[in-house]
């Protein structure tokens, strides 16, 4: 019998961002019947404080709250660990080094997937919070991989932080959708080869046929990374060895 891993989600940031990878997870698995499923463990914290606002202004740090929710799903029995919250990943080391299970970065998943699209050199546009945006963490994650990172503009990034206000009050209208265009459009008249919907609430309301070039979902990304890792080790983060994961 094939052996499969369980998944732990550190999630709530937001709820309908969590719940939309566990969907994804779900859509990524092959599977005919209930039991061909994967073992999911959600802990979802919505009280996680701000990470946009502990990056930009000094709010609460978030950090503790991370490192309780994944030493949760550690005593739960989680193998490995996945965060369906892009802005989150800017405190990952503490976090990381707090559990002695892997967590599957979704920055590196996705920067790795769009360098399989785009050639050497190419630019991809980040729609994000801006808390992402000033963290660096896709700017640095594509320059590792080769490419070039577009950012909004001022007047576009605050479209973009609209938009995901919007979708976490559960506005999920075509309104909320047309505030984020206005970024992807000014990226896309700059050079913008692709678009990272860079923000776990982005995919909610951004779909393919909204824009003129190919759009990454990150979660969706996050999802296959994940299901693969459950169902064979060798496909977790390099540097992690599948006797370190637990089955």
């Amino acid at each position: 019998m094939t052996t499969r891993r369980t998944i732990g989600v550190l999630g709530g940031m937001g709820p309908l961002a969590t719940a939309d990878l566990y969907r994804k997870i779900i859509e990524a698995t092959p599977a005919q019947r209930d039991q061909d499923h994967l073992h999911v463990i959600i802990d979802a914290d919505p009280s996680v404080p701000d990470r946009t606002e502990a990056l930009l202004h000094g709010g609460p740090d978030p950090t503790p709250w991370l490192i309780a929710g994944a030493q949760r799903l550690e005593r739960a029995g989680a193998s490995f660990i996945v965060i369906p919250c892009n802005t989150a990943h800017a405190f990952l080391g503490a976090v990381r080094d707090a559990v002695s299970i892997p967590i599957i970065s979704m920055i590196d998943e996705t920067a790795a997937e769009v360098a399989a699209l785009l050639p050497p050199g190419a630019a991809a546009g980040i729609l994000a919070t801006a808390g992402t945006v000033r963290a660096g963490l896709y700017q640095d994650a594509l320059a590792a991989a080769g490419l070039r990172a577009l950012v909004p503009g001022p007047d576009a990034q605050a479209q973009v932080t609209a938009a995901i206000a919007a979708v976490k009050a559960g506005d999920l209208s075509r309104a909320t959708t047309e505030k984020a265009l206005v970024a992807a459009q000014e990226l896309i008249e700059r050079g913008a080869g692709a678009l990272l919907a860079a923000c776990t609430e982005l995919p909610l309301i951004l779909h393919p046929s909204d824009v003129s070039v190919p759009l990454i979902d990150p979660t969706a990304v996050l999802a296959r990374a994940a299901v693969r890792a459950a169902r064979d080790a060798r496909s977790l983060p390099e540097g992690v060895t599948p006797d370190a994961v637990r089955t």
